[in-house]
């Protein structure tokens, strides 16, 4: 071993020794802040915050991304010290909602996996779990209904947002793509592959299943099966990734909603989800838009679902910048319910980081 070579190790454990030290006296840090706190060992905002200031006075070389998982992987371990958080998802296990929960929430978690999106709801409802990670959006299939559906009558708050890139891998038990005679995945996942199985798996029968998870659980199970699915469920069920990331769209992702019982406080850079029902007449959705333009509030999306209480009617899902606290917000929302309009607020959270 080279000279230089054992100086730089020595280097690194004197670091690492360092870190360790910090890393135990901020876990002290933070049991007495949950002390103090009564309890809550989770804010969202406070947490938020934290990320975006270590990406911000990050000098490199790891990247921002690096920064974030890291700190979030700090944060659990450190709640966890004080009390382990239930997450429900959509399951079974090595879902894409599972790796989105482990992505905001780290590994230091209880998770519950569900059945359906019903089921995280009514579970977080019912408190069998602190916290839901649902699936709102896709970049390139749009939205998932369901999720925007029971937004409209659950008494769940958003409190936070992750984005998740999707990465789609064929896996199966064994090796290469010979011999594969049916192919599992969920179906908005088998239309983000739709141009890569034309190409590759001409022929194959493809079967949808609830979740990517049950799709590897059933291809673990046969070994003339595959299954497209996330390098998660290859790791939960076994199986060997025979080809690797094979979404048509480079830049897939899937934005996922936190789900919480209590409100969330500013962080300094958030967005706020709400749902407006009008009455049926002309101009009734630009009537909605006037007070929002005015006050200067950029629309980061608006979606339209119908209306479950009245054929062909219509209500609306608009993400917007800012906190609803903040004034401008107040009175945009003080002018849309001058005009008749129902408005539901379905949170305020920091922007993923």
């Amino acid at each position: 071993m080279s000279e230089e070579l054992l100086s730089l190790r020595k280097q690194i454990d004197a670091v690492d020794d360092q870190v360790l030290r910090l890393l135990n006296e901020r876990a002290r840090l933070a049991q007495s802040v949950g002390h103090v706190k009564n309890g809550v060992v989770y804010k969202p905002e406070r947490e938020a915050q934290v990320v975006r200031r270590m990406q911000a006075d990050n000098p490199g070389p790891l990247p921002a991304e690096s920064i974030s998982v890291l700190y979030k992987e700090i944060m659990s371990a450190c709640r966890a010290l004080e009390q382990p958080l239930s997450i429900a998802y959509l399951g079974p296990l090595g879902t894409f909602s599972e790796a989105a929960a482990i992505k905001h929430f780290g590994h230091a978690t209880q998770g519950l996996a569900c059945a359906s999106i019903d089921d995280v709801f009514r579970a977080v409802e019912r408190g069998e779990a602190n916290y839901g990670v649902a699936p709102v959006e896709n970049s390139t299939e749009g939205a998932v209904n369901r999720t925007l559906d029971l937004l409209l009558t659950s008494p769940l708050k958003i409190c936070g947002e992750v984005m998740l890139r999707v990465r789609q891998h064929l896996m199966r038990r064994g090796e290469g793509l010979d011999g594969i005679e049916v192919i599992y995945s969920h179906s908005q996942s088998l239309g983000q592959c739709h141009e890569w199985l034309n190409q590759h798996m001409r022929g194959v029968k493809t079967i949808q299943a609830t979740s990517n998870g049950e799709a590897a659980r059933l291809a673990s199970e046969n070994p003339d099966a595959a299954a497209i699915a996330g390098e998660l469920a290859a790791e939960r069920y076994g199986l060997d990734i025979v080809a690797r990331d094979i979404e048509d769209e480079a830049n897939n992702t899937t934005r996922f909603l936190v789900l919480g019982r209590e409100e969330t406080a500013p962080s300094g850079c958030d967005k706020t989800s709400l749902v407006l029902s009008a009455r049926h007449r002309p101009s009734a959705l630009l009537e909605l838009l006037v007070p929002l333009a005015a006050y200067k509030i950029n629309i980061l999306k608006l979606e339209s679902r119908p209306a479950r209480n009245s054929a062909w009617e219509y209500v609306f899902h608009i993400d917007i910048d800012g906190h609803c606290i903040n004034d401008n917000i107040q009175k945009a929302l003080h002018e849309i319910l001058e005009l008749g309009v129902s408005v539901k607020i379905l949170g305020s959270y920091p922007v993923a980081v």
